[in-house]
Parts: structure tokens; sequence; C-alpha cells
């Protein structure tokens, strides 16, 4: 059975992962595309990305190190905030550098959106264990990301392909935006205020996203359901006899 590249995932850029999906289909037949080295530079971002979750939970929820560089204090928030964001630009500039090198691959495609949903997940989970976030906040936009991959799956099954939206792209973003707030403010609790109006924002963000993807499922499935009807239906009039009229 042919892999069916019709996975999407929500990168803040159109360069990315995001967009591969009808495009490697497409041209992945003609060999256009898709690289066949799988661990290339692109694929090897992505696996940077994913070690870099064990080593933001290390430094949150150990709050530690604390250094002093030449007179500068860098605290375990500073340390944190930079892992975020250094993992944030692989996201970017993975898909991006797949795309121009010609190098997207099923590898790449299948863990491109893990890494994303691990390191979301594991900032928010350890943010929670800081007191920093509150719990129901991030059990919404976690939640989220399980429905949205539950509806892909299910149209993937089905042959059918739910592309990223603009909503998606834009909870990612939020998300790496409040997160760098929350962590910045367990050391400076003058930024909780825009902190709790960013998180806000992500779940905002992340409800409608998912009410829009459902939305987009339901258009998909209910279509094809339509035509399978139809389909039955003309199979059961090929098959059943003539009537004949008697008098």
């Amino acid at each position: 059975m042919p892999f069916r590249f019709g996975r999407t995932v929500d990168s803040p850029f159109p360069e990315g992962y995001s967009q591969a999906g009808p495009a490697a289909e497409a041209l992945g037949e003609r060999g256009g595309l898709l690289a066949e080295n799988d661990m290339n530079l692109p694929n090897s971002l992505t696996v940077l990305r994913i070690f870099f979750v064990p080593l933001l939970v290390v430094v949150l929820l150990t709050r530690q190190p604390n250094l002093n560089v030449w007179g500068l204090p860098f605290h375990f928030e500073v340390w944190g905030v930079l892992i975020l964001l250094v993992a944030a630009a692989t996201d970017v500039m993975d898909g991006y550098l797949a795309r121009k090198r010609r190098e997207i691959t099923t590898l790449g495609i299948l863990l491109d959106p893990i890494a994303d949903k691990l390191l979301i997940s594991a900032a928010f989970i350890s943010l929670v264990q800081m007191g920093l976030v509150p719990a129901w906040m991030v059990v919404l936009i976690i939640g989220r990301e399980f429905i949205v991959v539950g509806l892909r799956e299910i149209a993937s099954i089905e042959g059918l392909v739910i592309p990223a939206s603009a909503l998606g792209k834009t909870k990612m973003v939020l998300q790496v935006l409040a997160g760098t707030v929350v962590i910045l403010a367990a050391k400076h609790p003058g930024l909780k205020t825009l902190g709790m109006a960013l998180l806000w924002l992500v779940v905002l963000s992340a409800v409608a996203s998912a009410m829009h993807y459902f939305q987009m499922f339901w258009s998909q499935i209910n279509t094809r359901v339509q035509q399978r009807r139809g389909e039955v239906l003309i199979v059961k009039q090929e098959e059943k006899p003539q009537d004949v009229l008697t008098r």
C-alpha cells in the first residue's frame, strides 16, 4: 500500500511541511520532489527539535542553570526561552529547506508534526507543574491537537486531505509567544498579565481552529458518504429486476 502524503501540520510559515501534502503526492509520483535520503538536513533539524524537548523540560522543572556570563545574569528562564525559540526556528527552517532543496521525505512528513506536538505539549505541561499556567488551559490546547490528529487520520483513511488553516498557523505562533512570555514571567512577575492575555488568545485560537478543522472534515466526509450512498442506490437499481405491470 503506497504511503499517502496527505498529512499536514500547523507550521507558522507557508514554506513548511504543512504545504507539502498535495505537492509531494503529485510530484512524488514523477520522482521530482521526494528525496531518497531520509536523514538529510531538514530531517536532522526536525530530530534536533525532538532532542530539545527533554532539555527544555529539565531546565524548566529544575530551574537550572543560573549563571553569570560576563557579569550578565543568565538564569534558567533565559535558557528556557532560548531553547524554545531555537526549537521553533528549526520548525521554520526544516520545512523551508525541504522544499527549497527538494528533500521532502516520508520520514520528514511523519516526524515534523510529532516534533511540534512534543515541543508544545512538554513546554506547557512543564509550565503547569511550575504553577505558571492553569491546567484547564493546557488541557484545551493539547486536547485540540489530539482532535485534529484524529480527524486527519480518519480523513487519510478515506483518501481525503485536510489542509492546514490560517487559524492553525496563527495558533502555533501564539503558542511560542505565550510560552516565551510565561517562562520569562517566572522571574519577572510584571509579565504575568501579558502572558495570561497571550494564553487566552492561544486557547481561543485552539478552539476556533478545532471547530474549523471539524467543519472541513465534516464537509469532505459528508460529500464522500453521499457519493457512496448514490453508488449503492445505482447498483441496487441495476440489480433490481424490471417491474412488469399486469392488469
